[in-house]
């Protein structure tokens, strides 16, 4: 099996799981996954993770511990700390 790329890899996590943003960054060996989906809501961080590897499934099995991500609900995207001034309207 072939190293995905990191649009390989965005692409199995939007198939299986609805984001409101993702961006995927990577070399082929490790990957950085930053995951806005409302399916995020009411979850810990690791069953947010658990979630993203089941939306990965099988493809994934073998990369998938090269795979560091940050998981968001849309209000704490909204809310994080730099988020800049666009984020914000007063």
């Amino acid at each position: 099996m072939s190293e995905p790329t990191a649009q390989e890899v965005q692409q199995f996590i939007e198939l299986g799981l609805p984001c409101e943003h993702l961006a995927v960054e990577g070399d082929g060996r490790h990957f950085f996954a930053t995951i806005v989906s409302t399916e995020f809501e009411g979850r810990s961080r690791i069953q947010r993770h658990q979630r993203v590897y089941q939306a990965l499934g099988d493809r994934m099995r073998e990369q998938i511990h090269a795979l560091s991500m940050k998981t968001f609900t849309p209000a704490e995207w909204a809310a994080r700390p730099d988020a800049g001034p666009s984020a914000h309207h007063h």
